[in-house]
């Protein structure tokens, strides 16, 4: 490890320990089941941080994540290790904030505001709570402009507006990355924040050097916090991402944030539920998990003033490709301004991007396109989803051509309308060439 990351570190543990009471009131740990420490003697709301002392002489730092009786419930933000029976606990008179600024431009930095990618130390002046007050929903300026993706399919027949939140749900290997990276690369933005959330530790070298690249790169800030890390640890990583493009969006940027994914998200506010004794309530999820996510999703969105936006898209992961039933994917149905869905069949026959515009919905459309655009994308649709319907009986030539009129035309126009929802990875479509190449195969139908 660099001398840069040291220091980093020791700046932080430092601010930490300025932070602590004085003087204070300490208590002692008494019981550690899992990941729960159960500390008594000492008292602190919820939220606030504690440092426990360990046997190594180190400090680790704990978050008060719920009390029963006399005792305070904390939960580890780092990794857990060398906590003895009866250590001090010590609150913090304070959180303290995470670095935010634009010195986080081309950075990678874990959910503590630490650098990763051995760059050194981050050229950051400014710290920002992990939580904030929502903005008055009366006060937001409405999605009245589109946002340029650079994906044909989604600027034609899912048109984003700015400041729009969207969720973008996928199975694994379905090229859901992928995506991420050309909207990453071709979006219309002036920063990009990228959240990785619970991901495999691989993914992040390879998404930020691969997918990103070094032209994405500079201007975006890349949040991990992997899979391996604790669940306070990658619950913060969202909050952290958030808090960032609140950030810019304050200074009257436009933003694009991704956060991948809002289901690991869930799933560590699960963990940490059900390790402080709340009682599963949907297919495993405690109460608290669809309290939280509303709350992060919010947080998104247009500002008061209507100079800047953050342009959300949320990958939601669906257990066996089933959207429909999963509950995060239910819930995350209900909050999000609409929903691009990644088809595993679609995949499987070499069809990129595998976007499903059958079960896809972008519900500020209306609202930021004109009525033309809107009569092409039906009329595409409904001619698609003509050939969808029997494409077994196509398959297999039980098909009688004149049968049905519209679906004669939809074989005549399938090469082209599978070709336009097709697109190679580096060749970004604008939304006036995507919006024009949809209306010239509007005009073949209605002709």
């Amino acid at each position: 490890m660099n001398q840069s990351v040291w220091r980093e570190r020791l700046a932080r543990r430092t601010q930490r320990a300025a932070q602590a009471r004085e003087p204070g009131v300490e208590g002692r740990l008494r019981r550690v089941v899992g990941l729960t420490l159960e500390a008594e003697g000492c008292e602190a709301p919820l939220g606030a941080r504690c440092l426990v002392d360990a046997a190594d002489g180190a400090m680790l730092e704990t978050e008060v994540v719920g009390f029963a009786d006399e005792r305070l419930l904390l939960m580890p933000v780092d990794e857990m290790h060398g906590v003895l029976p009866n250590a001090r606990v010590r609150p913090l008179a304070r959180a303290g904030g995470l670095p935010v600024g634009a010195g986080l431009l081309g950075r990678v930095v874990g959910a503590d505001g630490l650098p990763l990618d051995g760059l050194g130390t981050l050229d950051t002046g400014e710290f920002a709570a992990l939580k904030r007050e929502p903005i008055n929903p009366m006060a937001r300026k409405p999605i009245d402009t589109p946002l340029d993706t650079g994906v044909r399919a989604i600027n034609a027949l899912l048109t984003v507006g700015r400041g729009q939140r969207l969720g973008l749900f996928a199975g694994s290997g379905v090229g859901k990355s992928t995506l991420l990276g050309m909207m990453t690369r071709y979006t219309d933005a002036d920063v990009v924040v990228v959240g990785l959330i619970g991901e495999r530790g691989r993914e992040v070298k390879e998404f930020v050097e691969h997918t990103l690249g070094e032209e994405g790169r500079r201007r975006a800030v890349i949040v991990a916090a992997p899979a391996d890390a604790p669940p306070l640890k990658r619950l913060r990583g969202a909050q952290y991402a958030t808090a960032i493009a609140e950030w810019f969006r304050d200074r009257g940027q436009r933003v694009l944030l991704l956060m991948d994914s809002l289901t690991r998200y869930a799933q560590a506010q699960r963990e940490i539920a059900l390790a402080i004794g709340e009682p599963p309530a949907t297919r495993g999820y405690p109460p608290s998990v669809f309290a939280l996510l509303p709350a992060l999703v919010e947080r998104a969105g247009n500002d008061a003033e209507g100079r800047g936006s953050i342009t959300a898209f949320y990958t939601v992961l669906t257990e066996g490709d089933d959207y429909r039933h999963d509950p995060i994917a239910d819930a995350s149905r209900a909050i999000l301004d609409g929903h691009v869905v990644l088809s595993r069949d679609l995949a499987e026959a070499g069809h990129y991007p595998a976007i499903d515009i059958e079960a896809s919905i972008s519900r500020v459309m209306p609202a930021v396109t004109t009525r033309d655009q809107q009569r092409a994308a039906q009329r595409f649709r409904q001619v698609y989803a003509a050939y969808r319907q029997q494409r077994d009986l196509i398959a297999v030539g039980a098909y009688q051509k004149g049968s049905d009129p519209q679906v004669d035309q939809a074989i005549a126009l399938w090469p082209k309308l599978r070709a336009f929802l097709q697109q190679e990875v580096d060749e970004p479509v604008t939304l006036a060439a995507a919006v024009a190449a949809l209306e010239a195969i509007a005009v073949e139908v209605d002709g």
